[in-house]
């Protein structure tokens, strides 16, 4: 039984062994490692805080080129794309119904014309009547009865001849109302510009008396205005005279500088007509702005990114804002900066003073130096992706950081 004993002995001696060496690698050799930062070194840079809204391009200035007579349109002069000058012929309605309508005004006109010569006559014969009459009485040579008559037949003749001159002016107007009709069914154009649209085709027929068709479009296209769709939540942070700018589709690359010129008071679907609202529709209002195009690159209706530029900051140094902490009273932000060297060392928190924040990046005034490394995340060793891109989102401040722009 004594062997037996002794290899019990000797079995308890070496799990003994084992678990003092087990418990020393726990406490001396298995520290657990510090958590994996993501950090991003502060450098020089550009920062903008900016209001996004989409735009359209319009010309400065465009003109619906009419029609103020019915008719059919016998010939249309421009096609789409011509540049035309003011007094340039664009259409003609035909003008048959006008020319009759001034004939008939200037026949009206001669016809009282000759009237007023015949009064003229029968005027002409009262007064010498009168003065007969007139000089018989004053001899005692005529009766009273017949002097009255001669005055009432020239106060008559006097009465008539004036009323036919009333009729020959108001006769005359309707002819110079003729002659403007009929220069209507003339259409030319009221200012300089290119024919952006063709509303009305050769041999149709346009009715002006239940709105006024518009034959073409015209626009100055020199100069564009853009009208920019901001909404109700940002307006209230814009005004004129703030910097702007903004890129197309087509050439996302360029920008094009402006300055803001004006804010509608309106929103872009008001209809003074209507006395009701949709609570559930986003309300939008037109910024405008304008932009010179001498080389015409910018069309009508193009769809612009634009970009209002609230507050800005060129070459200063920057972090980004995902590294901002919790905001103490005086205004200041912590941030923990890393030490690359000492990895081992936990990070050290700064206080920072921020300037211009756009939501990715912040203007750094005092608290850090260029090529400091700040904590932007910090994830755990067994999910460094996943906690590096919630890091990412949230920052180091958690809840109470700062917002992400406009």
């Amino acid at each position: 039984m004594w062997y037996k004993n002794k290899r019990f002995l000797t079995i308890a001696g070496i799990v003994v062994a084992l678990l003092v060496v087990l418990a020393i690698w726990l406490v001396f050799f298995n520290k657990p490692k510090p958590p994996e930062l993501v950090t991003q070194a502060a450098a020089i840079g550009n920062v903008e805080k900016t209001v996004l809204a989409t735009g359209t391009l319009v010309p400065f200035k465009q003109v619906s080129v009419g029609a103020q007579v019915s008719g059919q349109l016998t010939k249309l002069a421009v096609a789409l794309g011509d540049t035309v000058h003011t007094g340039d012929l664009i259409a003609e309605i035909d003008s048959k119904t006008q020319t009759n309508s001034l004939q008939t005004a200037e026949a009206e006109v001669a016809n009282i014309q000759a009237q007023r010569a015949s009064a003229q006559a029968t005027l002409a014969e009262a007064n010498s009547n009168f003065a007969r009459q007139q000089t018989l009485y004053k001899a005692d040579a005529g009766s009273k009865a017949d002097y009255d008559t001669a005055v009432a037949t020239l106060k008559s003749a006097q009465g008539s001849l004036a009323a036919l001159d009333a009729q020959i002016k108001s006769a005359q107007v309707s002819v110079n109302t003729a002659n403007v009709n009929l220069g209507y069914t003339r259409i030319v154009a009221p200012i300089d510009g290119t024919v952006i649209a063709i509303v009305t085709k050769e041999g149709q027929t346009v009715n002006a008396n239940q709105s006024a068709p518009t034959i073409v479009g015209l626009g100055q296209l020199d100069k564009m205005t853009i009208k920019a769709e901001v909404s109700e939540a940002d307006v209230a942070n814009i005004k004129p005279g703030m910097e702007v700018y903004f890129t197309t589709l087509g050439d996302p690359d360029k920008k094009y500088y402006a300055t803001l010129r004006s804010i509608e008071p309106a929103p872009t679907t008001f209809d003074p007509d209507t006395t009701t609202s949709s609570s559930a529709a986003a309300i939008y209002y037109y910024a405008l702005f304008d932009i010179d195009n001498p080389d015409g690159i910018l069309r009508t209706n193009m769809t612009a990114q634009v970009y209002i530029i609230l507050q800005s900051a060129k070459n200063v140094l920057t972090i980004p804002s995902a590294a901002l902490g919790h905001q103490d009273k005086d205004g200041n932000y912590i941030v923990m900066v890393a030490n690359p060297k000492e990895k081992s060392r936990p990070p050290e928190p700064r206080k920072v003073k921020i300037g211009v924040n756009d939501g990715t990046n912040v203007q750094v005034l005092s608290g850090i130096k260029s090529g400091e490394q700040v904590v932007v995340a910090q994830a755990t060793a067994g999910d460094s992706a996943s906690s590096a891109s919630a890091g990412g989102r949230r920052g180091m401040g958690g809840p109470g950081g700062p917002p992400g722009g406009l």
